[in-house]
Order: structure tokens, then C-alpha cells, then sequence
């Protein structure tokens, strides 16, 4: 064994030493020749003959020096390699020739292989790439839950505390189970440094899940995470670590505001380290107990209904569930075994629930679904959307790919004598598409490596884009991207240089030598005509794409949510640790108010309870003859003072809106919307009907109002049925909420959020706070994906215009050189300017049409898989394929337009003389 690897060894080397030191190695195998040459001239002297003679005899014997010395390369395995290395060097040689065309290509590849490296990363990010330092992946599935209601099944990947505890103790096909919550903002630190950040809100046992050692520190355990309380310490994330205390080891033991608790810190997680993070990776890591015991910033969790305390409850669904599966057990066994576990949850949640829907009725089921979100059953449409850009990344790779092989066949073509004589003085077919396929390899590389930079450039901007606010990501550093890349670069090369390739092989050596510059075979004609229709038909698909999601996004934004959305500032407020009365919570409510309303530029301010596409707030209610209305969770409840309406700008289509009067101890009043009051009385008149709030036994309120419909969960949905309370008159039902208001401004809300912020937060007692933000932040979200959409495919499809308009110009300015003779015998036979414009801006509005009919084609067949992804538009829109059709033939007569003057310009005498 030691041999033979010291015999390969042996061999590595000299194979090395014969490349980067060829001189070297050929003067040596002289040397040896020349050794064994005399040697054999030797025996043939002392037989007698003389010098010159023996020295023929000992050639002939041998066989010939030069065919012994390629032998010997042969055997070594340097020929192939020295062949390699030969074609390199003309290739570079002739791109230096032509630095031009060298640039476009390098710089075409890039695009196309930048864009997709890109969209790699973040596809991988979204689909397939396991959280940092996750054990065993492949065996680690979120817990997904359905059951049946009164409107239909759908899945949930959220769950309360108590079913987590069922699901612990009755799964038998899981070794591991955690708990966690990352899509919570809590306020971080105090003062000037108090800022909103995500905070992981985890079981202790999800850091068993991973390979990860805290950095200082430790992580905490089981006994920290237990009920009732918990205990109030933190794990710092690295880079917040990093960023706040200059990754100080002396951090253990530093107290640290998370919501409205104080934490101890006892230790900084690794970098990269991010748990089960889908968003922003987290700031921080606290414990489940800790959080929902009451001392956290969940005010729903600390109002559960007694007498059972919070973690015995199954009524407030906030928490993911992680598991991983026992060796050797199954994604299918794991579901069933869950969904045993959940069945027998249900029956326990049915013992203190009497309204629960029956075992049978409901059929819970629980599925041991994908880690990625994008590949569950709950895949929003955001990733959907991601998904479709990366094919439209590929689309405009595979446009740049035939855009470069139209480029190398034209400069096929002016080689063709050139690579003729070659062929006919002995260089093998084989050898001649070989060096064409290097020099292609060769542009790949370059475009690719140029590629990798455009990638690292463009990942910030697609991650922050795609990524919901995860920032840049790095490409260069990533192997998982690099090796991507390395593929797309040997696939473009193959792609791109096989039709140039494959054509020049096919040539014929009499007809090529006999061939000049203006000859042209009908096959050279079709594989030309043939990438160039591809690439305008690839365009059409995308730029159909891009109309269609900017339609939608106009849509949207045009679409009237029953409020006004860009003059309006949402300021929420939490008491942390401070303690107040009922009684103080209205007074500050009160100062708050008065305090924005004294503001240069709040036109209007009023006192709030639900955000819509935020926070909302439901109750039984029961009106006469309509029972069907009693169940929570159906209808939105909004409170608010009497300058609601006003402030937000819904409009009163019937009757008044909440007014002044309208205090505790006053007649109780409610305004309803348009929609709740058609599905309880129909066509009746609603004004003076009565609904009660929060029970069959509550007093009668006094409908005085019908308000228009909103939009408040659902862009797409049907309106929302909603009502609206006066603020005192909720709180004398259900006591005050924590303080919040709308504000009405005159400008942009952008501009006031910090100007309110800073005037309100002196009011704060102790270390509560403020937050404010523009309401528009709220429907933005909403509109993400048809905001990257529309973003991206139009940004993807001017790139593979302006790319098919290239490609459609270097056809055209080819054809006119190829054709200058007969262009010339037409213009002396008396053909003039328009008669030439016609013939030469005809063939490529020719080329035009076949590519829009082709790709529009395609975009139609393609279409009813886009559809569930655009709003209020047909995936087979005809204004969208009108206009793309149109601007296609602008860019195709504006492509053909150059080379068709430089036609007209032909001298017909120079012509005729050619060739």
C-alpha cells in the first residue's frame, strides 16, 4: 500500500513539474534520448559501421525521435493537458483581439449568472437551508394543526402552552420537543435606547435541538423554564452582543429591558446562531414561563379567564412546536402519532370547555410538517412569489445564454475560412470544437467570476427585499452558493458554446474555403433566427409577468380599505412594570390625547382598541333574531372617542358616529358597519335596532350609526363586519386598555412619528413608553408581495429586453454585412432609401412578431399558475399583452433602425467588387 501510494505520489509530481516547467522536462527527455541514441550507435559501430551511419541505423530502430517523444507525453498524461493549455492561450489571444466583444459577452454572462447566484441564496434561505447549527436536520419537523368550524378546515402552526404540555406528554414517536415564538417585537433597553426588536421567546429545550455552545456563558435550563413563573434571564444574539456591549465579556450578570421585565443575563449565543428564526434573528432569548406569566408584554395572556391558571388554558394560540423524530420512525407515523396526541389534548380542552366543537364534528389531525414555512402547508404568498422570480432569474440566464451563442456563431461565421484552412491542414473536428468550447469555457469563467460580484452587490438589496428584513447575506462566503454558481458556470458554457460548436462541425471544407464574408447558408440563417425568437418569446413571458403584478400592485393601492392610510400615525403605549388603576389608565389615556392634539399638524386625534391588519379585539354579542352572530372572533370591535371617525376617515352612511355624549353612565350606544348591518336585519332600517355585548345578559345598546365597510384582516376577503364602541363605555364592560390613539396629521405620517413620539413620552409614568409608527406600515406588509413582484419581474424582464434588444441588433447588423452584396446589386438596379429601410427593418419586425406570438403563448399556458397570485387581475389580461406586444415592437423596430440605415449607405460599387 505504502508503495503504490509513493509510486502515485511519484507520478503527481513529474505530471506537475511537466506543466509548470515544460522546458525543463523536454530539455530532460532530450537529454535521455540523445543518451540511448549513442548508446545504440555504439553496438552499430563496433559491427563496423561508420559514425554517420550508425547513427541513421540506431534512428531507424527507434522509430523516430518526435513519435517517441509524443508517446512519452502521451503516457504521462501531459499531451491533454498541453492541449488545454494551448487553446487557453488562443482564446485569450483572440479576445484580446477583440476587447469589445470579449466585454459584452463577460458582461452578459454576469448579469445572467449574478442575478441567479442571487436568487439562489435566497430560495435556498426560504426552501432548503437548515438553521445554523440544527443536529440531524432531516429528522426535525414544526407541528402543524387543523381541525373542523363552521367555516371549513384550515391549517394552524400556532399553539397555546397547554396543548405544547399535551403534545409533550402524549407523543410517543418524538425524542425531542420545544416550544417557541419568534414573530414578537418587545420594546429592548430604556430611555434614548429603547428600540422594538424580535425577541426569541423559546422552551429550554429547543437549544438541546442544536450543536451550538454559548459564546460566554450558558444557555438556561429546564428549572429556569418551568410554570408558573419562570425565571426572568436572557440569552443575548451575537450580534446584538456585538452592537450593544462591543461583545464585552463581562456582560453576565447586566440587566436587560425586554417588554415589561427587567432580565438577568447569563449568556451570548454563538454567531449565527438563530434558533427557528423566519424573520429578523433575534436580539434575545427568553423563557416561555417567564414571558406568560404575567410579568411579560402580552396583555392577552395576562387576562386568561380563571379559575385556571396560564398554562392550563387553550385559549390563547401563540406558540410553534418543534419535534424531532425517534430513529427509524417516519414523517407519515410521526403525524399519526401527533394527531393521536392532539386528539387526546381535544378531549382534554373539551373537560373545561363545554362549547368545544365534538371529537367527531372537529377531527383534529396534526401533520409533522417541513422545517421551511415555504414548503408547508402554509406557504404565504410572498414565498410563492420568491419561488416564481427565481424562475424568472433562470429565464433571463437562459436569455443571456442564447444571446452569447448568437454572438459566437456570427463570429463562427467570419471564421469560417480561417477555421477551414486549419481543418484541411490536419487539425481534427474534434480538435476544432474542442478549442471553440474553451474559448467559451473561458468567457463563462470570466462572466461568472464578474457574475459572483454582481451577486454580492445585488444580495443586500434582495435580501432585505425578500428575506423580511434579514438583511445582506454573503455569496462570496457561502459554499452552497459558490458551488450553485460553479454549476450555472459549467451550464452556461455548455449552453452557450454548444450550437456555435456543434454548427462548425457541421461545416463542409469545400463549401467553407470557397465561402467569403457575404455567404450565407439557410442553416446558418435558422440557428441564428432561432435564439433570437427564443430570446424575444423568453422577454414577452416576463414582461407579461411584470404588467401583470404591477396591475395588481396598482390595485391595491388603489383599492379603498374604508379609512384613510397615509395620513394617519398609530401610537401604542406599554406600562412595563407600572402598576395603575383603572382609574389612572383613563387619566393618562386622557393626557395623552390632549397632549397630541396640541401638536402643530395633528389635524385630529382619538383614543383606540383595535389596529386594523394589527391587533384586534372580539366579543360575544346577541341581537334579536339573529343568534348566528353570538360566537367571538367573527366580528372586529373597535372603541374609540369622538373623533374617530374623523380621525381615521370612515365615512357615516347612516345616522351619527360616537360623539361626546356617548360617556359612561350615558344611554350605551353602538355604530355598526355597513355589512354587519345587512347580515342582521337584511333591508330593514338598523338605526334604534338593539345588539347586546358580551352576553345574552348585558344591556341593550342603541344601534345610532351604520359606518361604510373596511378592510381589517383580509385584502382579498369579503368587508369586514365590524362594530364601534365609545372607549369610556367599552371600559365600563371590560375595563381600560393599555393607551392608544390614532392620529390624523397634514402631511406625511413619516414625518410626525418621531416629533409625536418625543411629546408623549414624558407623560410615561416610570418606564413605560411610546411607540409610534405610520399606519401605512400595517397595509405595506400586506402588500409585499405584489410590491417585490411587480419590483422584480420588471426589473428581470427590462434586463431581458434590453438583452433580446442586443441580440435582435447584432442579427441585424450581421445580416446587413453578410448581405452587403446583394444590398448592393439592389441599390444599383435602382432600389432606393425605403425600399432598403423596408427590407432590412422588415426582418427584424419579423423576428419581433414570431417572439411575441411564441411567448405570449407561453404566458397564457402559464398563466393559471400565477393566478392565485394577483389581485383583482386575469392572469390573460388583454391591456397587459397589448402593451408588452407594443413596447416588444417599439424595441424591435428601434433594434433593427441602426442597421438598417447603415444599409442604405452600402456603396454599390465597393459591393460589386467584393469577393
Amino acid at each position: 500500500m505504502i508503495e503504490r501510494l509513493e509510486t502515485l505520489w511519484s507520478e503527481v509530481r513529474h505530471r506537475f513539474r511537466a506543466l509548470v516547467r515544460r522546458d525543463a522536462v523536454e530539455r530532460d527527455l532530450d537529454e535521455e534520448l540523445r543518451f540511448h541514441l549513442d548508446r545504440e550507435s555504439e553496438k552499430y559501430v563496433r559491427r563496423g559501421a561508420s559514425r554517420d551511419a550508425a547513427r541513421r541505423y540506431a534512428t531507424l530502430a527507434f522509430g523516430g525521435v518526435e513519435r517517441i517523444k509524443d508517446d512519452t507525453r502521451d503516457a504521462r498524461g501531459i499531451e491533454v493537458a498541453e492541449r488545454i493549455v494551448q487553446d487557453a492561450r488562443y482564446a485569450l489571444r483572440s479576445l484580446r483581439s477583440r476587447p469589445l466583444f470579449g466585454v459584452v459577452v463577460i458582461a452578459t454572462l454576469a448579469l445572467g449568472v449574478g442575478v441567479n447566484a442571487a436568487m439562489f441564496g435566497v430560495v435556498d434561505r426560504l426552501l432548503f437551508r437548515a438553521p445554523a447549527y440544527l443536529r440531524d436536520p432531516g429528522s426535525v419537523n414544526r407541528v402543524y394543526v387543523t381541525w373542523t368550524t363552521d367555516r371549513g378546515r384550515g391549517w394552524l402552526r400556532i399553539a397555546d402552552y397547554a396543548e405544547f404540555a399535551d403534545f409533550a406528554r402524549w407523543s410517543r414517536s418524538v425524542s425531542q420537543i420545544a416550544a417557541f415564538c419568534h414573530y414578537f417585537s418587545l420594546a429592548v433597553g430604556t430611555g434614548d435606547d429603547l428600540k422594538e426588536s424580535p425577541i426569541g421567546i423559546v422552551s429550554a429545550s429547543l437549544f438541546d435541538f442544536f450543536d451550538a455552545r454559548p459564546v460566554v456563558g450558558r444557555f438556561f435550563t429546564a428549572q429556569e423554564d418551568s410554570v408558573p413563573a419562570g425565571a426572568l434571564v436572557a440569552v443575548l444574539g451575537y450580534d446584538y452582543w456585538q452592537r450593544q456591549y462591543a461583545g464585552r465579556r463581562d456582560v453576565l450578570g447586566s440587566t436587560l429591558a425586554i417588554g415589561r421585565a427587567t432580565y438577568t443575563v447569563i449568556g451570548v449565543a454563538p454567531k449565527g446562531f438563530e434558533g427557528i428564526s423566519d424573520r429578523q434573528p433575534p436580539v434575545a432569548f427568553i423563557p416561555v414561563a417567564a414571558y406568560s406569566s404575567g410579568r411579560s408584554d402580552n396583555a392577552r395572556l395576562a387576562r386568561l379567564a380563571q379559575p385556571h391558571e396560564w398554562w392550563q388554558n387553550y385559549d390563547s394560540e401563540w406558540l410553534e412546536i418543534l419535534v424531532r423524530r425517534r430513529p427509524g420512525v417516519s414523517v407519515d407515523a410521526a403525524s399519526a402519532d401527533l394527531t393521536n396526541a392532539f386528539r387526546r389534548s381535544w378531549l382534554a380542552r373539551a373537560a373545561i370547555e363545554p362549547n368545544l366543537p365534538s371529537l367527531g364534528f372537529a377531527s383534529p389531525v396534526a401533520l409533522a410538517g417541513p422545517l421551511q414555512l415555504g414548503r408547508g402547508p402554509l406557504a404565504d404568498a410572498e414565498t410563492r412569489v420568491v419561488v416564481w422570480i427565481g424562475g424568472v432569474a433562470f429565464i433571463v440566464l437562459l436569455i443571456a445564454c442564447a444571446n452569447v451563442a448568437n454572438l459566437l456563431l456570427a463570429r463562427a461565421l467570419r471564421r469560417r475560412r480561417e477555421i477551414a484552412v486549419r481543418h484541411a491542414l490536419g487539425g481534427s473536428r474534434r480538435r476544432l470544437i474542442q478549442q471553440l468550447l474553451t474559448e467559451t469555457l473561458i468567457l463563462a469563467a470570466l462572466g461568472g467570476t464578474a457574475g459572483l460580484l454582481v451577486a454580492q452587490a445585488s444580495s443586500a438589496v434582495l435580501g432585505r427585499l425578500l428575506l423580511g428584513g434579514t438583511g445582506a447575506f454573503g455569496v462570496l462566503t457561502d459554499w452552497r452558493t459558490l458551488a450553485f454558481s460553479f454549476s450555472l458556470i459549467v451550464f452556461v458554457a455548455l449552453v452557450s458554446g454548444i450550437v456555435p460548436a456543434l454548427h462548425q462541425g457541421g461545416e463542409h471544407l469545400a463549401d467553407s474555403l470557397k465561402a467569403g464574408m457575404r455567404e450565407g447558408t439557410y442553416r446558418q440563417s435558422r440557428a441564428r433566427t432561432t435564439l433570437l425568437v427564443i430570446q424575444a418569446a423568453l422577454s414577452v413571458v416576463l414582461l407579461v409577468g411584470a404588467g401583470l403584478f404591477a396591475r395588481s400592485l396598482h390595485q391595491v393601492r388603489s383599492l379603498h380599505f374604508g379609512y384613510d392610510v397615509d395620513p394617519v400615525v398609530y401610537v401604542r403605549t406599554s406600562l412595563r412594570a407600572t402598576k395603575l388603576t383603572d382609574a389612572e389608565r383613563s387619566a393618562l389615556s386622557a393626557r395623552l390625547l390632549d397632549e397630541t392634539r396640541s401638536i402643530p399638524g395633528v389635524v385630529s386625534a382619538s383614543r383606540i382598541v383595535s389596529v386594523p391588519f394589527g391587533t384586534s379585539e372580539s366579543r360575544a354579542l346577541s341581537a334579536p333574531g339573529a343568534d348566528s352572530i353570538r360566537r367571538p372572533g367573527r366580528i372586529m370591535l373597535q372603541a374609540g372617542s369622538s373623533d374617530y371617525f374623523a380621525t381615521i376617515g370612515t365615512r357615516i352612511v347612516r345616522g351619527r358616529g360616537l360623539a361626546a355624549s356617548d360617556r359612561a353612565g350615558a344611554p350605551p350606544v353602538i355604530v355598526v358597519s355597513a355589512s354587519m348591518a345587512r347580515a342582521l336585519w337584511g333591508t330593514q332600517d338598523p338605526i334604534g335596532k338593539c345588539i347586546r355585548v358580551g352576553g345574552d345578559t348585558m344591556p341593550c345598546r342603541t344601534v345610532v350609526g351604520v359606518a361604510e365597510n373596511i378592510k381589517a384582516h383580509d385584502l382579498n376577503g369579503a368587508p369586514e363586519l365590524a362594530y364601534y364602541l365609545s372607549v369610556e363605555q367599552r371600559a365600563v364592560l371590560f375595563g381600560p386598555e393599555a393607551p392608544a390613539l390614532f392620529v390624523r396629521v397634514a402631511g406625511r405620517a413619516d414625518d410626525y412619528v418621531e416629533r409625536i413620539r418625543a411629546r408623549l413620552q414624558p407623560l410615561m409614568p416610570g418606564a413605560s413608553y411610546v411607540m409610534a409608527t405610520p399606519l401605512h406600515e400595517k397595509l405595506d406588509v400586506r402588500m409585499r408581495s405584489w410590491n417585490f413582484g411587480a419590483t422584480l419581474f420588471l426589473a428581470f424582464g427590462a434586463l431581458a429586453l434590453g438583452l433580446a434588444a442586443i441580440g435582435l441588433y447584432a442579427v441585424i447588423a450581421f445580416s446587413v454585412a453578410q448581405r452587403a452584396h446583394e444590398l448592393g446589386v439592389r441599390i444599383a438596379l435602382g432600389a432606393g432609401v425605403s425600399d432598403i429601410l423596408r427590407l432590412v427593418v422588415g426582418e427584424g419586425i419579423a423576428f419581433t412578431a414570431a417572439g411575441i406570438v411564441i411567448g405570449g403563448a407561453i404566458a397564457l399556458t402559464a398563466g393559471h399558475w400565477v393566478q392565485p397570485l394577483l389581485f383583482d387581475v386575469n392572469a390573460s389580461d388583454p391591456l397587459t399583452y397589448t402593451l408588452v406586444a407594443a413596447a416588444l415592437m417599439v424595441v424591435g423596430l428601434l433594434a433593427s433602425a441602426i442597421p438598417a440605415a447603415r444599409a442604405t449607405r452600402v456603396d454599390p460599387t465597393v459591393a460589386l467588387r467584393t469577393d
